[in-house]
C-alpha cells in the first residue's frame, strides 16, 4: 500500500484491472456470508428486472406495428426458437422457454456490465459454474429419462472398429463431465478479459503522450465487447442445445 501511495505521489501509474471482479458487501462490513446482499447480487437482480421488463412489460401492449421493445422481444423468441428447432430437433422445443430464460439472462448480464460502475455477473466462475451444472444435470437426467440405459450409447461409438471403441468410449466419458467445465469457462474467461484489457487501456488514458491512442483503443475494445457480449451468450446457448440433442438422440 505503502508502494502505491508513493507511485501516485511521484505521477506513476497504478491501476488494478482486476479490482472490478472483487465481490463487495452493498451495506457496509467485509464479512461476505451466503445471506449476503453483495454488489454481484444488485446486478444479477437488475438482470432479471431487464429481462422482466423487456419480455413481459415491453410486450404486453402487442401491436401490429410492434415498438422497439416488442420488435427486440419478438427477435429474441424467433432467433432462439429457430436455434433450439434446427440444432436439437423439434421434440427439443418442450425445453424453450428454459433455453429462452438462459440466453436472455446472460446476454442482459452481458450487456448491463459494459455500463460504467456497473458489476459483470458473469465475469464470475462461482455464476457461470451454476449456469453450466444446471445445463449438464437437466441434459444428463433428460437423456437417461427419455432413453434409460440407452443414453449410455451416446459414449459407444459403433460406427468405430471394435478394438477403438472401448477407448473412444472413455474419451467421450470424459469429454461429457468435462462439459460443465468447460462450458463455463468459455463463458466467464471472454468476459472477463475483455473487461480487463478495457480497465488497462483506460488507466494509460491518464498518461498525456499516450492518452489518444488509449482512448481509440478504449472505444474498439469497447466496440468488440458489445460484439462479445452477445456472441458469448450465443455460444453458451448454442452448446446447450447440442448437448440437449445429445440427451435425446444419444446414439451416434
Amino acid at each position: 500500500m505503502a508502494s502505491e501511495a508513493h507511485g501516485a505521489e511521484e505521477g506513476g501509474l497504478v491501476f488494478h484491472p482486476m479490482d472490478q471482479f472483487i465481490i463487495k458487501p452493498l451495506f457496509g462490513g467485509d464479512t461476505i456470508a451466503w445471506y449476503t446482499v453483495t454488489n454481484a447480487t444488485l446486478w444479477m437482480a437488475l438482470s432479471v428486472v431487464a429481462v422482466i421488463v423487456l419480455m413481459v412489460l415491453g410486450t404486453r401492449s402487442r401491436a401490429i406495428v410492434p415498438s422497439r421493445s416488442q420488435s427486440i422481444g419478438e427477435l429474441a423468441y424467433g432467433f432462439i426458437y429457430k436455434m433450439v428447432e434446427d440444432v436439437a430437433g423439434k421434440d427439443a422445443i418442450k425445453f424453450f422457454p428454459y433455453i429462452m430464460t438462459l440466453f436472455m439472462f446472460i446476454v442482459m448480464a452481458n450487456f448491463l456490465g459494459l455500463l460504467p460502475m456497473s458489476f459483470t455477473t458473469t465475469s464470475h466462475f462461482a455464476v457461470t459454474v451454476v449456469l453450466a451444472l444446471l445445463v449438464f444435470l437437466t441434459v444428463t437426467i433428460v437423456g437417461f429419462v427419455k432413453n434409460g440405459v440407452g443414453f449410455l450409447g451416446l459414449f459407444w461409438v459403433s460406427s468405430a472398429p471394435l478394438a477403438l471403441r472401448p477407448i473412444l468410449a472413455i474419451i467421450e466419458l470424459i469429454s461429457y463431465f468435462v462439459r460443465p467445465v468447460s462450458h463455463s469457462i468459455r463463458l466467464a474467461g471472454n468476459v472477463m478479459a475483455g473487461h480487463a484489457v478495457i480497465k488497462v487501456f483506460a488507466g494509460f488514458a491518464a498518461i498525456a503522450v499516450v492518452s489518444p491512442v488509449s482512448v481509440v483503443a478504449i472505444t474498439a475494445m469497447y466496440g468488440l465487447e458489445v460484439l462479445v457480449a452477445f456472441i458469448q451468450a450465443y455460444v453458451f446457448t448454442i452448446l446447450t442445445c447440442v448437448y440437449l440433442k445429445d440427451a435425446l438422440h444419444p446414439s451416434h
